[in-house]
């Protein structure tokens, strides 16, 4: 259930999570790499490797926004692990499910949740570009070689 809750909604609804069409670009990915394909190709279409690379960047940081938050929980809560991350991973999918440990909460908890809500709902690359810097690059650094495996 925890894993749903984290996969989320899909696009265009008003559900948080990483979205499910993200999570299928990255299964799709991982596939097609398995398979030894070039690119990625869901139902004999083509998934563009800035889509894919996306799709990465969003669930890496979806997890550390989780992983951190749990975190946070731990630290300022006395309830056991598992409420504390489905009550993490639930505000973060805005699914509105309860283990009863949200009225609960500290403030520094209640604080802490209505974060990763908002940070579910609008979405953590959303949210990174919002908060990151805008400054365009105007070099490119050379590529380099790198054997993975």
């Amino acid at each position: 259930m925890i894993i749903l809750m984290f996969i989320g909604a899909s696009p265009g609804s008003t559900g948080g999570g990483v979205k499910t069409t993200t999570i299928a670009a990255l299964l799709a990915s991982l596939w097609s790499n398995i398979r030894g394909q070039k690119s990625a190709v869901i139902f004999n279409r083509r998934i563009p490797q800035d889509k894919v690379e996306r799709a990465v960047v969003i669930i890496f940081l979806s997890l550390f926004l989780v992983i951190f938050c749990t975190m946070i929980l731990s630290v300022t809560e006395r309830a056991p692990f598992i409420d504390v991350l489905f009550e993490t991973v639930s505000a973060f999918g805005t699914v509105g499910l309860t283990t009863g440990l949200t009225p609960k909460l500290s403030a520094v908890g209640k604080a802490v949740i209505m974060f990763v809500m908002f940070a579910g709902r609008v979405g953590p690359l959303s949210l990174a570009f919002a908060l990151g810097r805008r400054d365009k690059q105007l070099y490119e650094y050379p590529q380099g070689i790198l054997n993975l495996g």
